[in-house]
């Protein structure tokens, strides 16, 4: 059991103590959490991560990842935007992903929304919420770490009211923490500052 303060790992590093839980998580925290994210199908690709997350554990997703990827095209927007009712059902029958009628309905709804946007739109609107990193105080402990923030809120509002589907504040700031527009790595943890 940890104190949500920094932990050391098999090398000795000091990391986000969930980082340390299973092999994958450790990859995932080493290599990709908290890194910047650009372009609009890779962040799409998150947003719907982070949308079939809600409610489940990440570890579940991140281990789903690969076939998530290959039935939803690798998450090109334009591809998923033509997704017919086939698809869908083809979606809902694949052991391969997290089957939840709603959360597929709305990534396909949210591929064809982002069909109608300018190249980069995404990318802008969603790093225009990014907090100025100067004015945030790196978390000592996991309890440091909030679930939503102004800024989540205000970004979620922003993409829902452009026609973006599954995406609260929560969520929103679970996208914002995976593509790097915050930085909640523990202050001790060997990543922070990579």
């Amino acid at each position: 059991m940890t104190d949500g303060t920094a932990v050391a790992g098999p090398d000795g590093r000091l990391r986000c103590p969930w980082g340390l839980s299973t092999e994958d998580y450790l990859a995932y925290h080493d290599s990709e959490w908290g890194r910047p994210v650009r372009g609009d199908d890779a962040l799409f690709e998150r947003l719907c991560l982070e949308a079939f997350q809600s409610g489940l554990s990440w570890i579940t997703i991140l281990r789903r990842r690969e076939g998530f990827r290959a039935a939803f095209a690798s998450f090109k927007i334009a591809s998923v935007a033509e997704f017919t009712d086939a698809d869908r059902e083809r979606l809902l029958a694949d052991p391969g992903i997290i089957r939840n009628r709603a959360k597929i309905d709305a990534t396909i709804a949210n591929a064809r929304v982002l069909a109608d946007w300018s190249a980069g739109d995404l990318d802008a609107l969603i790093w225009s919420y990014a907090p100025d990193a100067a004015k945030r105080t790196a978390p000592r402990t996991t309890k440091d770490v909030p679930a939503v923030t102004d800024e989540s809120t205000a970004l979620s509002k922003a993409l829902k009211a452009r026609g973006i589907r599954f995406v609260g504040p929560t969520t929103a700031y679970a996208l914002m923490q995976a593509c790097g527009l915050v930085n909640d790595h523990l202050a001790d943890c060997a990543s922070r500052d990579v």
